[in-house]
């Protein structure tokens, strides 16, 4: 089995965090994207950065929605408008979970 693959998004907030988390749960439900595993957002204790990390079965299941176009016009026009600035973005293998 391929290891898992995401990315790490860390940006800054240029509306309200509800506003971002009912646009991410929204993309969820409407795309249903091959290979998407789960999301998890972190808002930042000083209210306006926020961290978002993307997980998917594997690496060919992140670059196909990263080069798909219906994904290019949703960022462009729906996510990015919503953070000032442009986002600082890692990509790679999950490689362990750690739990207690």
């Amino acid at each position: 089995m391929a290891q898992p693959y995401g990315t790490v998004m860390i940006g800054r907030l240029a509306v309200p965090f509800e506003q971002l988390e009912t646009s991410m749960r929204q993309w969820a439900v409407d795309r249903k994207v091959p290979g998407f595993r789960h999301e998890e957002v972190m808002l930042c204790d000083d209210g306006v950065t926020v961290v978002m990390t993307v997980f998917f079965d594997d690496k060919a299941s992140y670059t196909a929605l990263a080069d798909n176009a219906e994904q290019t016009q949703w960022w462009t026009e729906v996510a990015r408008p919503m953070l000032d600035g442009d986002p600082q973005w890692l990509d790679g293998h999950w490689r362990a979970a750690i739990d207690a």
